[in-house]
């Protein structure tokens, strides 16, 4: 709870618009005059007594903090909120030019000349500088067209409620059509819209003439084209700062609200189509162009209805812009049938008039409800009403869900507000609503980033997104389904008539696979006034997000109904060719789908053979007019020609292998000590080894031998052979008095175990073995498994010292800490990221998509294996606002958006492993990470057994380093969404992948043949050679051991960092990568005073009687060259850096 003090210190640095009634308590307890404080605008912190400093707060202080105390986390969310309000609300200068240019547009209305009248197809009044902004589908119908002033200029919308809000200013002006320019009958056959676009097209004419207009545009309501608008701005400086849209509409009244009934109809199918009904049948109902046009007369009601609730509620406006920030940030604002603010607005009056929210209620409270109540209320079943006392000729509720899947009916009672929302954008809707709601009260989460700040959009948020291209075939879908009714009811816009019948047919095809199923919100077409209006098949792809179930999802079986059940014939109508009959081991015979896959990789797919066999089965959509991005990144982890793989089955059989080695450990007998614990430390074993170990068979021929072990030896004549990965696995041993107390004599007993435990499973199990002082070498079912045997109290020995004076002194040191971080941090981690695995499938894949990015960017020597892990298990653990990533491919996304967004310097990062922090461990965590922050790592990450100190970045990365991390996933991110999403782009994601090299100094280009991972680079070379291996069945004990753990790159690049690590950074690939990128660091080239002690890589320059030393580049070049002698292929020196 703030103090007073620091409450008052609040109010008096934060401008407020009540700032006479919130200006500072005097001594002698009364409020001092508004003009005691400075001028207007300025603001200086409070000068208080003392008798100030310690006043019991005011009454009106205690409910302000008892509301902080109560409604939010802490003061800081209340505040972080009043902060978004300001910035989203209008300033006064600018109202001040809406209003101008309001004023200066009615005007100009008002003197509109009248026009002779003509036939409503006759366009020669029109200069050809103006087009009519509609489709003019059929091409002509009956009635007769002039244009006149309009009736009457009228303000609707947002702006005169208070609701308008940045960064997207627009301003509704509603222009009344003079009645004698419509007729009763305009409700048929599109008349009235036609009439409606030409008043607007005449508008434009006479406004183009003027120069206080600065641009103008049309645009449709919505994007409903019935309801076109005419878009104008200021002229001058301010021509962007906001948007006048102007619409037109008829006599409050003028129609009948009966006449719009949604079993009505107003488009005659022999008007619209040319064909005849037959006898005895009536014409369908057009409940979709009946809403149009009734939306036209309402717009001045609906104004008066919000403002006369606004006016009891003093928060309402600021509760509508939260909710439309929050609607913002879900992209679900914008575009045909979304939820706009204006539902927005009539969402809240509902909840007040229905007294389900307060009057008193603050702008948090009313968000906080609204969303509530959309999580728990579903409007595509049981719509809502604003109508208290609807009229006899009103429709029910049942009638407007018979035409409409969402319902939500205004204060008329005759109009349903989301006529043009899809069932799914609702569900869409709700599920936002729903995991908003889960996140909100969790103390652990940034609640107000998540809720407001986070942008959500569909590519980052689904997980499998795909596309329909061409929709100009959605012609032909309407005729495959029958939908001419349906065609004539949206005016000919197909895109919108065949999109509902598409998302159902898909729902019922994926099924339980899926939890949910969104589509893009077609974008509202904006366009010259001078050019055509555009087609339907001129607006962007379709595109669809799945959020899946991952425990179905991959399935490549669809089981149906029994084969004499009554579903039978429904499940073989809706699947076609693919239902066959099948007989199950339980005896049961029933109709089945098959589909393909036999990886993970390819399972992962079933989703897309389902859509695209269900789109042309039904909707006669070919595949080549799908366009599925799933899992178009997966490729770069890829392997295998004949079966592609991504890691799945190579990782299961690795953990397969060593849990076999781990039971035999346990069953050794022979040993002196018995064995406490066998843990896997290595990212193979928790499923995000990039490309995991796979088993291999060497061919003997490719190598010498090893005079006394007969190992395996690499011919200097031959390519370098394939790498074979160590494994490593920690073996503890029990403790026991026998252990020495003695750092030298623990390594002893150390490499004794490792000879014995080598000797017992050649001995019991056939296994070749290699023991070392550090490690023993196992090789089994062609994999290469390092043991390590630890004891518990080894760490806590080397922390330990005598003194000269006999005392013991216990210090922390290096060599301790690598050795607990070997032996108890990296197994502990592998276990839990295993778990973490087993619940989540698609975390092994994101972990192995994100440290190839990080290896292909050359930063794998910054963001560690380890540290990149708990990276992404973070947006496991905390995934808010999202839900967890539920395919490889929207993990990356998710983990180059973290990198590029999450603010490294001013918070820590807390990856919940387990579940096992409580909220005062995060409050706990936060505050020791700012009372120390200067000494802590620049990357800092919490976990439950590590809350202070970030063992896993201590050492890396650097300021610097993080900087470029960052700027370089930001980019990445954005290329990617753009690859992703457009299908103009050259389709190549692969291209995040490859570093920019212009920054670096030098590059040291090695030669393929001895690099032993090339088959892993981004850009595979055509490999003409062999690295000793051979095919055929894999023995799984015995054989000569092989060549283990021998890479030239990385020793050369050891030998480069140990010799040269303080005159510059070496970056590469470690995936296959060919090139060694230098960046001299700046200080080594300052020159510095003349010292023997200090001419290593060094040359002397003599200025006058100065002798200085700076870096010898060339005679660094010819040593790169030297040592990497047989690697290297050139050295390509970029820049001049070095000469000064």
């Amino acid at each position: 709870m703030l103090t007073t003090l620091a409450w008052t210190a609040v109010k008096q640095m934060v401008p407020s618009e009540n700032q006479e009634e919130e200006s500072q308590v005097s001594v002698n307890g009364k409020r001092s005059k508004p003009e005691d404080a400075g001028g207007e605008g300025e603001y200086h912190p409070a000068k208080l007594s003392r008798r100030d400093l310690y006043k019991p707060p005011t009454a009106e202080e205690l409910n302000q903090l008892k509301e902080a105390e109560s409604l939010f986390h802490c003061s800081l969310l209340k505040m972080q909120m009043e902060e978004l309000l300001k910035e989203v609300v209008l300033s006064e200068r600018r109202k001040q030019q809406i209003d101008s240019f309001i004023q200066t547009v009615t005007e100009l209305l008002r003197t509109v000349p009248d026009s002779p009248q003509v036939e409503l197809s006759d366009l020669s009044w029109l200069s050809s500088a103006v087009k009519v902004p509609f489709l003019l589908v059929p091409k002509t119908t009956k009635g007769k067209f002039h244009m006149a002033p309009p009736a009457s200029v009228d303000l609707i919308g947002s702006y005169p409620l208070g609701t308008c809000t940045k960064p997207r200013i627009t301003v509704d002006l509603a222009v009344t059509i003079p009645a004698n320019v419509l007729q009763q009958k305009d409700v048929l056959n599109q008349r009235y819209p036609r009439k409606r676009a030409l008043y607007l097209a005449g508008l434009a004419q006479y406004l183009a003439s003027s120069s206080d207009i600065g641009s103008m545009r049309y645009s449709c309501l919505h994007g409903n084209r019935l309801r076109p608008v005419l878009l104008l701005t200021p002229s001058g400086k301010d021509s962007s700062s906001f948007t006048l849209r102007v619409h037109a509409g008829p006599p409050p009244g003028f129609f009948k609200p009966s006449r719009f009934h949604p079993q009505r109809n107003n488009i005659r199918t022999e008007w619209y189509s040319g064909l005849q009904m037959s006898q005895g049948s009536s014409e369908p109902p057009t409940p979709h162009y009946n809403s149009s046009v009734l939306g036209d007369l309402l717009p001045r009601a609906h104004l008066q209805f919000l403002s006369a609730v606004s006016s009891q509620c003093s928060a309402l406006a600021d509760g509508v812009a939260l909710l439309k920030v929050w609607l913002r940030q879900r992209e679900l604002d914008q575009g045909t049938g979304c939820f706009n603010g204006f539902l927005a607005s009539m969402l809240l009056a509902y909840l007040l008039t229905t007294h389900r929210i307060s009057n008193s209620m603050t702008a948090y409270q009313l968000l906080r409800n609204s969303l509530n109540f959309l999580a728990s209320t579903d409007l595509t079943v049981n719509g809502i009403s604003l109508a208290r006392d609807p009229d006899a000729t009103a429709p029910s509720l049942a009638e407007f869900h018979n035409a409409f899947q969402v319902v939500f009916v205004d204060p008329s009672g005759h109009l349903n507000m989301c006529a043009d929302m899809t069932a799914s954008t609702y569900k869409q809707l709700q599920h936002e609503a729903s995991v908003s709601m889960e996140f909100w009260d969790n103390p652990t989460v940034d609640g107000f980033d998540s809720l407001l700040m986070t942008p959500k959009p569909m590519i980052r948020t689904s997980d499998h997104v795909f596309q329909l291209c061409e929709l100009v075939k959605l012609q032909s879908s309407c005729k495959k389904m029958d939908l001419l009714s349906e065609l004539m009811d949206h005016s000919g816009n197909y895109v919108q008539t065949a999109l509902p019948f598409i998302l159902t047919l898909l729902q019922q095809g994926l099924g339980q696979r899926i939890h949910l199923l969104t589509h893009s919100l077609s974008p509202v077409p904006e366009w010259p006034v001078e050019s055509e209006a555009p087609k339907h098949k001129d607006q962007p792809p379709l595109s669809f997000g799945l959020l899946l179930n991952p425990e179905l999802a991959a399935s490549a079986l669809e089981r149906g109904p029994a084969a004499d059940s009554p579903t039978a014939a429904e499940f073989r109508q809706l699947w076609g060719s693919r239902s066959e009959l099948r007989r199950f081991q339980d005896g049961s015979i029933t109709e089945a789908v098959v589909w393909g896959g036999e990886t993970m990789c390819q399972k992962r797919l079933v989703p897309r053979q389902i859509i695209t066999h269900l789109l042309q089965l039904h909707a006669d959509i070919p595949d080549s007019c799908i366009r599925y991005v799933g899992a178009m990144v997966d490729d770069v982890i890829q392997t295998g020609s004949e079966v592609p793989s991504t890691g799945e089955e190579e990782s299961l059989l690795v953990v397969q292998s060593y849990d076999d080695l781990s039971r035999k450990l346990w069953g050794l007998k022979g040993l002196p000590l018995s064995i406490t614990a066998v843990q896997g430390a290595h990212p193979a074993l928790r499923y995000t080894q990039v490309f995991p170990p796979v088993p291999l068979k060497v061919g003997y021929s490719f190598f010498d031998r090893e005079k006394t072990s007969r190992s395996l030896v690499p011919k200097e004549s031959k390519p370098c052979p394939a790498y074979i990965t160590p494994i490593t696995v920690i073996c503890h041993m029990e403790g026991s008095g026998k252990w020495p107390h003695d750092r030298l004599a623990i390594r002893h007993i150390r490499t004794a175990f490792h000879i014995r435990l080598g000797v017992l499973l050649e001995k019991q199990h056939g296994y070749t073995c290699k023991p070392c002082p550090a490690h023993l070498d196992v090789w089994k079912d062609g994999l290469l498994f390092r043991i390590q045997v630890a004891y518990h109290r080894e760490a806590q020995v080397l922390r330990e010292r005598m003194t000269d004076k006999g005392l013991l002194v216990v210090r922390d040191n290096e060599e301790a800490q690598t050795l607990e971080m070997a032996t108890v941090h990296k197994p502990l981690l592998t276990s839990t990221l295993h778990g973490l695995q087993q619940q989540h499938q698609s975390f092994g894949g994101s972990c192995r998509l994100a440290k190839r990015w990080l290896g292909a960017q050359l930063f794998s020597k910054d963001i560690t294996e380890d540290t990149a892990d708990l990276l992404v298990a973070s947006l496991f653990l905390q995934p808010a606002p999202f839900t967890p990533p539920g395919s490889p491919q929207v993990g990356l996304l998710r983990f180059l958006c973290l990198l590029s967004s999450f603010d490294w310097r001013n918070n820590p990062l807390i990856v919940n492993l387990n579940n096992q922090l409580t909220a005062p461990d995060y409050t706990e965590i936060r505050n020791d990470f700012m009372a120390s922050r200067e000494s802590l790592p620049v990357l800092f990450l919490a976990t439950p057994k590590d809350k202070k100190q970030s063992l896993w970045t201590k050492r890396a990365p650097s300021v610097q380093m993080l900087q470029r991390v960052v700027v370089v996933a930001a980019e990445s991110l954005k290329l990617l969404e753009h690859q992703l999403m457009d299908r103009e782009q050259i389709q190549d994601v692969r291209v995040v992948m490859r570093p920019p090299l212009d920054a670096y100094d030098v590059l040291i280009h090695l030669n393929p043949k001895q690099v032993p991972l090339l088959a892993q680079a981004v850009d595979p070379h055509p490999v003409t050679f062999s690295r000793g291996l051979m095919a055929g069945r894999i023995a799984p004990s015995g054989g000569a051991l092989p060549v283990i753990d021998y890479n030239p790159v990385s020793l050369y690049l050891a030998e480069l960092r140990d010799a040269f690590g303080d005159l510059a950074l070496f970056f590469c690939d470690p995936h296959g990568g060919t090139v060694i990128a230098v960046l001299w660091k700046p200080k080594a080239f300052v020159p510095i005073g003349f010292k023997t002690s200090q001419m290593s890589a060094r040359k002397v320059e003599v200025n006058g009687e100065q002798a200085n030393t700076i870096p010898n580049v060339e005679a660094i070049l010819e040593d790169f060259r030297i040592l990497g002698k047989g690697l290297i292929k050139s050295v390509d020196a970029r820049t001049e850096k070095w000469s000064f």
